[in-house]
């Protein structure tokens, strides 16, 4: 059974800085694409930042330049460095992973439970 454990948010002032790190574990074959998506309070889930296991990523406009997504492949963990944080930036984080649970069939998603981050003064 595939688990997505995600950890590391909390409260920060403006300014400040997270990290939040989401680690597959389970039995399967292939991990295709991590990535990180926010929920804010009464609005719908959204893209944060993406990463392919090759690398490449994609990032929200608005985290261009503040927010830095990385992988780890050997440890099936992915995170996200998220400096220079607004109160704007506030919502639950959740992680979000492709993954091929058997060779040769299709990609299914998997989530993690949500980490909370708060950027408050």
């Amino acid at each position: 059974q595939v688990q997505l454990v995600d950890s590391g948010g909390g409260l920060v002032q403006p300014g400040g800085s997270l990290r939040l790190s989401c680690a597959a574990s389970g039995s399967f074959f292939s991990i295709s694409t991590m990535g990180w998506y926010g929920q804010a309070p009464g609005k719908q889930r959204e893209l944060i930042a993406t990463i392919t296991r090759a690398g490449t990523s994609n990032y929200k406009d608005s985290v261009k330049g503040r927010f830095t997504i990385s992988i780890d492949n050997a440890k099936n963990t992915v995170y996200l460095q998220m400096n220079s944080l607004k109160p704007e930036d506030t919502a639950v984080y959740y992680c979000k992973a492709n993954i091929r649970v058997t060779d040769g069939m299709a990609l299914d998603e998997y989530w993690g439970q949500g980490t909370q981050v708060t950027v408050s003064s």
